[in-house]
């Protein structure tokens, strides 16, 4: 069989780097010097085996994946050690002076239109308490949230000084959610915070060419705002100038529910949406002179032409990660079409996924890089399998054949796409859009074939003061794509809330995918079995019964179909948040707990009263029969020889996750979750302090 699919071996480097990646990021503790060092010479050995002799396919196979998996933990442990360490934030009000690195428009917290409140990162930031006075400025960036009516007009490059309350980068909610910490690391953030007093301009500095971008972007934005009315001028600042600040809340979540949420975020599909209209559009303009058509390569001229276009729209919308990755596709796709190979190739996709594992390996980890590729391998493997089939449609009939046949594209391009990263969005996002298919096949055209080229026309004409003769059809079309929205998601089970997916799930799911892509044969239906379970894993595995916040503030108790939080319901927004789409669970008090939990006088117990919480007074509970006390905001004294989680436990080891066993209950913690990883910030979320330390320490 695998001589039978002998040309499909090389696609499966990517995926041997990929999980050499994983497995270096699900490791307990850091790998030595010696077994990096003896990994290379494990990869360069068998590189060296392969390309030596000639041998059996099977012995390439094996040399070939040895070293694919070695180069992808290499790779991982090398961006991991390129990065500075975590600072140890001041945990009080502290004057911070630093240059602006960027700004940026905050989105609304009230569900109403933009409030105006403003987000900056801060590089080379001093801060000027007496603890660290004097020391060398921060190797990593701080992003501040400025007081809304802060009326500073900042502009990268400026120096300024500004009071604020800082933070590290948040831990976990519960041992195996969202690690901020670990995409801090590697964003290269320090933290973030808030102002508490105006910024304070210290110096202008000159400004880079990136402030003149800044300026660019705010003057499109306020182009767009006279003409547009707020929630259409949102839409059309998403995908113009890659921000959406200006759209309401309301409008956001009807995008999330309808599942185009992906409209909103600069990344492929606008990217090949304006390399499309540019290409479009120069081989009709070469087209028209004879001697372009007769002496000119117009083709590769035009992709040459769409390429260069798409470089300056990821320019113009901030040059985020998921845009510079299609960037990298597109070149290569241009290649081909230049060297006159086949556009979309699954030799092409290996080649541009190579290049972001290797370049950026701990993206893998995150949502968009497991996103992209999945839809990107699933519309390859679709198309290639289908092409026969669209292609007979086409040929073999009139006008009506033809126009099914456009559509039969855009259904299955939706429905490959969508399809393949619907665990993605189950495993980081815990929900479930049954009715994504038929919105894209209705909102994926209006936007490449209205919207997006009106904006494009907008921006060319803003020069002239004549945007509004593109902003105003390109507001109808917006129009429309909204009331889509908002109709889908209003429909029944429109966004449906799914417990959260463990990671060797998604490993499943995506390790199956890859089989059935991959291959052509019949023996791919084989990735099918693990792809199911993967889908099924998240209402087979068990749930925690009780929830601790790392810093004591919050207590959750999974009661039947609700999960209820204590003490003080809204203390901590983010880390419900994380639990609810968790659990996927609402959210209740736990004082008002009626069916497996009780509560009286601020002790709360539950499984019979096997597990007591001490959430208020100082009152001693009744320890006969209790197995694990929980005191969340204080020390755990009151049953001795029981199992406690109190305030220290708490400070040494994260978040806490009970459950609840005929055994007994049994206590996971953070950091046993996590490991010791650099990333991994100290007891009580401590970074580095940034002293110079003596030699002993």
């Amino acid at each position: 069989m695998l001589l039978a699919e002998r040309s499909r071996l090389a696609l499966w480097l990517p995926v041997g780097l990929g999980i050499g990646i994983a497995l270096y990021f699900a490791l307990a503790r850091e790998p030595a010097g010696g077994a990096i060092l003896s990994l290379l010479v494990v990869a360069g050995g068998a590189l060296a085996w392969i390309a030596r002799a000639p041998h059996g396919l099977a012995a390439r196979v094996l040399g070939g994946g040895t070293a694919a998996l070695a180069l992808g933990f290499v790779a991982a442990w090398a961006a991991t050690h390129r990065q500075p360490p975590l600072p140890d934030l001041p945990r009080r009000a502290t004057m911070v002076m630093g240059r602006v690195a960027s700004v940026s428009v905050l989105p609304p917290r009230d569900g109403a239109a933009g409030d105006g409140a403003l987000s900056v990162d801060l590089a080379d930031a001093r801060l000027e308490d007496p603890v660290d006075d004097g020391m060398p400025p921060l190797r990593r960036t701080l992003r501040l949230r400025l007081r809304p009516d802060d009326p500073a007009g900042l502009s990268p490059g400026m120096v300024v000084r500004v009071r604020a309350m800082l933070r590290p980068p948040m831990p976990p909610a519960w041992p195996g959610g969202p690690d901020r910490q670990r995409r801090a690391w590697f964003d290269g953030t320090a933290g973030g915070g808030y102002a508490l007093a105006r910024v304070q301009r210290v110096q202008a500095g000159p400004a880079p060419a990136h402030g003149t971008l800044e300026t660019l972007r705010e003057a499109i934005l306020a182009r767009i705002l006279r003409v547009l009315p707020p929630d259409r001028a949102g839409v059309a600042a998403a995908v113009l100038t890659g921000s959406a600040a200006p759209m309401p809340q309301a409008d956001r979540d009807a995008f999330a529910d309808a599942g185009l949420a992906h409209l909103l975020a600069v990344a492929g599909l606008h990217l090949g949406i304006v390399m499309g209209v540019t290409m479009a559009v120069v081989r009709l303009l070469l087209a028209c002179s004879e001697h372009a058509s007769l002496f000119w390569p117009c083709r590769q001229v035009a992709a040459l032409a769409g390429l260069a276009a798409g470089a300056a729209y990821v320019v113009l919308t901030g040059q985020h990660l998921p845009a510079l990755r299609g960037l990298t596709m597109a070149a290569l796709v241009v290649l081909a079409l230049v060297t006159g190979r086949r556009a979309l190739s699954m030799r092409g996709l290996a080649v541009g996924a190579t290049l972001l594992l290797l370049t950026g390996p701990e993206d893998v980890m995150e949502t968009p890089l497991q996103m992209s590729l999945a839809a990107v391998m699933a519309l390859a493997a679709g198309f290639e399998a289908a092409r026969p089939a669209l292609r007979r449609l086409v040929l073999d009939g009139g006008w009506w054949r033809r126009g099914g046949a456009h559509v039969a594209h855009l259904a299955l391009a939706s429905l490959l796409a969508g399809g393949a990263t619907v665990p993605v969005v189950m495993a980081h996002f815990g929900t479930l859009q049954p009715w994504f298919l038929l919105a894209n096949l209705l909102a994926v055209p209006l936007m490449a074939m209205w919207i997006l080229p009106a904006g494009l026309l907008a921006v060319l004409l803003m020069p002239l003061g004549l945007e509004a003769v593109a902003l105003v059809p390109m507001g109808w079309g917006i129009g429309v794509v909204l009331d889509l929205a908002r109709a889908v998601s209003g429909w029944p089970a429109a966004r449906i809330m799914v417990p959260a997916m463990p990671g060797w799930a998604l490993v499943a799911w995506l390790l199956g995918l890859c089989w059935a892509c991959l291959w052509t044969r019949r023996w791919r239906w084989a990735g099918g079995p693990p792809m199911a379970v993967a889908l099924l894993a998240p209402f087979l595995v068990t749930p925690p019964d009780l929830l601790v916040a790392a810093d004591g503030r919050a207590v959750a108790v999974r009661d039947g179909g609700v999960l209820r939080v204590g003490p003080h319901p809204g203390a901590d927004r983010v880390v419900e948040a994380d639990w609810r789409q968790a659990l996927a669970l609402p959210i209740a008090s736990l004082s008002s707990g009626d069916g497996r939990v009780a509560c009286r006088d601020g002790l709360c117990r539950l499984a019979g009263g096997q597990v007591v919480l001490r959430l208020s007074g100082t009152a001693a509970p009744d320890c006969a029969g209790v197995a694990l006390l929980v005191v969340p905001g204080g020390e755990g004294a009151g049953c001795p020889g029981v199992a406690t989680i109190d305030g220290l436990s708490l400070w040494q080891s994260g978040a806490q996750a009970v459950y609840l066993r005929p055994d007994g209950p049994r206590v996971v913690t953070d950091r046993a979750a996590r490991g010791a990883r650099p990333w991994v910030m100290g007891p009580g979320q401590h970074g580095m302090p940034t002293l110079p330390l003596a030699k002993a320490e």
